[in-house]
């Protein structure tokens, strides 16, 4: 059986894009972006450039506020 470690599980996590998290935030999509740059949220780059954002650390800071 294959060991799932941290980074394989994080492939495979749901990525929501910056105006899906502004909505659970009720929040314009441009704050979700300096939040990114402020380091209170950790983006991913997509191939493309887009910034995407992890659907647990979203819902961690959402249950914590």
């Amino acid at each position: 059986m294959m060991k799932h470690t941290i980074q394989h599980k994080i492939q495979y996590e749901q990525l929501l894009t910056p105006a899906e998290v502004a909505s659970r935030f009720h929040v314009d999509p441009k704050t979700v972006t300096r939040w990114a740059t402020e380091g209170k949220l950790t983006a991913r780059r997509t191939l493309g450039g887009h910034r995407r954002y992890l659907d647990s650390e979203v819902t961690r800071l959402l249950d914590a506020a």
